[in-house]
């Protein structure tokens, strides 16, 4: 794979509000959803829909004009797409955002020679002379030399008015093409705030193609817009070429600047001041981590009460389905009851988590603080080899790591692409975060502190800390065994002035994050129980089995035999209380009844086959068969255990998982010993850090290299580093605690 060879694009199509959307290789953090997300919106492939989204259909107007909008990141182009459009493709504060190639219908006033015209917004790119696949992708197409995309019948150049100066060489590239021309000037309002000056008009003359100022997220400018897109065939194409010559560009340059009486914008000062504390390597890094790690805290203490509501409401949700199903349809009590309210109503308790968590990345993104976070990361980057480009990917993972594997096409170099894909899952992604709260629950008690911060926040960051620093080792060794002799390429990253993010921009991303996630839900993790509650309750046991078993079994014996005289009851609670009460007595005895089923279920023999292999890890069959079920989509571990223990005890599942138990011994526990120890937690913990379980990931990769061998070469090394971990983990915690 060359360092610039040209990559395929792959039709999806989507449609919101008036406009008809084809996306072609989203690379963004979702034209519909938030960065990273679990609930992103992927396209789909030959590999197979992805696990994190969804698409609607539609279709363009093949017969429409087309119209390309070009510019570079942060230019507010996508900005304008969507006003033109109706859609909402992603915008963001850094590049990468944005690479991928998006169309969208734009409805034309009555009247107009064409009712629909085909907006094309392409991926930001600081140059026409490219260096990385999404430039090649803009000048490819632009150039009509693309392989399955003519060249557009009109080009709208997109400039940002602040930063007018460095613009003008994209503009003199585009302007070469000869193709009909539309420049659109963007942030003008930043650029009088900050005591700037441009006569658009004016710049439009001097360049011989019209000039328009748009502000696309307050409409500004999109009327007039709309207006000249009626008739593209009447713009022009630049009288004169720009000169390629660099002193002659210079003069140009200058000259066309001039007669726009183009005045500069002055420094911000107020981003100024706060980018000196920032950026400072000593005092910004500080400041990001202390960024990072409050953000861990909120998504424990404040999503807690909520976390605790929602879990509340389905318990009692599943109660009101045993109480009306049990006694006449029993299977499909347990089926709706345990299956679908206990497995999929345990991921769902992780919704407001989901939303604190999507709520601080959209500030941050809005603010403008990702890029300073990129430019920091930059020196740390170059360590693993790799440079702050690779940040933006691998800050993208955080959400989810399909759209950090899609971001690495901002990188020139074909090796650095691969390091970063190889390396991205091993960033935290927010299909961890059910897994992670869940069991970090199990493993510190809720007021517990280190410090003066809460544990278990401090244990999230640990977790995220760790997964990142094993990113860079990743990227780091990937980097020394195919790229020995590599040279970085010079970093370049705009810095965005601060500003407070839109609330409707936030709110969208909050909503898509938890709509994806909830759809994430209802698909693959509803299928994936239904198939687990099969395979926990087959094949049927007769009363007469499990009476032998009771028999045979001292605890059940016990509770037998309390259940025919509950006066004579022997059987203890969890506080070491004889138990009288019949009612109570039949629970228990109903849910040894679901034990045996489960422990002689097809699954606990799926469970027990693997068991070899996870027992050194501390792990029983229960724990193998939900390892075995993330590898559809990690969520599905909360969902297996919480249909568990929901069957077990209907009444409190969570509280069931802290007094599970060993039920015979292994090579690590002794029967009767407590099955999520904290050296067992902690060892789920790692391995969930190291471990690539979502297929869609492995499509991704396979769709940006072309090959399976690299989706194949990280399920084997992210597997066998997540056993060698967890397995050093448990040995460690069993000798400490």
């Amino acid at each position: 794979m060359s360092d610039h060879e040209s990559l395929p694009l792959t039709d999806v199509t989507s449609k919101a509000g008036i406009a008809t959307s084809v996306r072609e290789r989203t690379a963004d953090h979702g034209s519909e959803h938030s960065p990273g997300c679990p609930c992103a919106s992927h396209s789909s492939s030959d590999s197979g829909p992805s696990c994190h989204c969804g698409s609607a259909s539609g279709e363009v107007d093949a017969s429409a004009p087309r119209a390309a909008l070009a510019g570079a990141p942060n230019a507010g182009k996508t900005s304008i797409y969507n006003a033109l459009t109706g859609l909402r493709a992603k915008t963001g504060n850094y590049p990468g955002v944005t690479v991928s190639r998006s169309i969208g219908t734009c409805r034309l006033p009555e009247g107009s020679a064409t009712a629909s015209v085909t907006i094309e917004d392409l991926p930001g790119a600081y140059s026409l002379d490219p260096i990385s696949p999404d430039e090649q992708i803009v000048r490819e197409v632009l150039d009509g030399h693309h392989a399955s995309v003519k060249a557009p019948d009109a080009l709208i150049v997109v400039l940002d008015s602040t930063t007018l100066r460095r613009g003008m060489a994209f503009l003199a590239k585009a302007l070469q093409l000869g193709l009909p021309t539309c420049l659109v000037i963007t942030m003008t309002d930043e650029l009088t705030k900050r005591a700037g000056h441009l006569d658009v008009e004016a710049l439009g003359r001097a360049l011989g193609v019209p000039a328009i100022r748009v502000l696309g997220h307050r409409g500004i400018g999109i009327p007039e817009l709309r207006e000249r897109l009626a008739d593209t065939a009447a713009w022009p194409s630049s009288p004169i070429a720009p000169p390629t010559d660099p002193a002659e560009f210079a003069s140009w340059a200058d000259s066309i600047l001039e007669a726009a009486d183009f005045q500069p914008p002055h420094e911000d000062r107020t981003t100024a001041a706060i980018d000196r504390v920032l950026l400072h390597p000593v005092a910004g890094t500080i400041i990001f981590f202390a960024i990072m790690y409050f953000f861990f805290q909120a998504i424990f203490s404040w999503a807690e009460p909520l976390k605790d509501g929602i879990e509340s409401g389905f318990t009692a949700l599943g109660e009101i389905v045993h109480h009306l199903l049990d006694d006449s349809h029993p299977l499909l009590a347990g089926l709706l009851g345990d299956g679908l309210i206990g497995g999929v109503g345990s991921v769902l308790t992780f919704i407001p988590q989901i939303i604190i968590m999507f709520l601080v990345i959209a500030f941050l993104e809005g603010v403008g603080y990702m890029s300073r976070a990129a430019f920091l990361m930059d020196r740390i980057m170059s360590r693993a080899g790799l440079e702050g480009r690779a940040f933006v990917a691998l800050l993208s993972s955080f959400a989810c790591a399909i759209p950090g594997i899609m971001a690495t096409r901002t990188l020139p170099s074909a090796k650095d692409r691969v390091a970063t894909m190889l390396a991205a899952p091993l960033m935290t992604c927010s299909a961890r975060l059910p897994v992670y709260v869940i069991m970090i629950s199990l493993l510190v008690d809720e007021d517990a502190r280190i410090g003066p911060f809460g544990a278990r926040g401090t244990i999230m960051f640990a977790l995220y800390f760790l997964g990142a620093v094993s990113a860079m080792v990743a990227a780091w060794v990937v980097k020394r065994l195919t790229d020995r002799g590599g040279v970085l390429l010079p970093f370049y990253m705009e810095m965005p002035p601060y500003r407070l993010p839109r609330p409707k921009t936030v709110g969208v991303m909050v909503w898509d994050a938890c709509k994806g996630f909830a759809k994430k839900a209802g698909t693959i993790i509803t299928a994936t129980t239904i198939i687990l509650w099969a395979l926990l309750n087959v094949p049927m046991r007769s009363d007469a089995q499990f009476d032998a078993y009771c028999t045979a079994s001292t605890e059940c014996a016990a509770i037998s035999a309390a259940a025919d005289d509950p006066s004579s009851s022997t059987v203890k609670n969890d506080d070491g209380e004889t138990v009288t009460d019949s009612e109570e007595i039949d629970k228990l005895l109903e849910a040894q009844k679901t034990s045996y089923t489960m422990d002689n279920s097809w699954a606990a023999s799926i469970g027990k086959a693997v068991e070899p292999v996870f027992e050194p890890l501390g792990y029983d069959w229960r724990i193998n068969v939900a390892i075995l079920s993330s590898l559809a989509a990690r969520e599905t571990f909360v969902a297996t255990l919480g249909q568990i223990a929901a069957a077990e005890d209907p009444e409190e599942p969570t509280s069931h998982l802290q007094t599970m138990t060993f039920r015979e011994d292994t090579v690590t526990n002794q029967a009767g010993d407590l099955l999520f120890n904290p050296a067992t937690v902690a060892s789920i913990l790692v391995f969930f850090v190291y471990a690539l379980q979502c297929m869609a990931t492995a499509g991704a990769m396979r769709r940006e290299t072309g090959t399976w061998k690299w989706p194949a070469i990280a399920y084997g090394y992210m597997l066998a580093t997540a056993w060698v971990m967890a397995a050093l983990t448990r040995v460690v915690i069993s000798m400490l605690v």
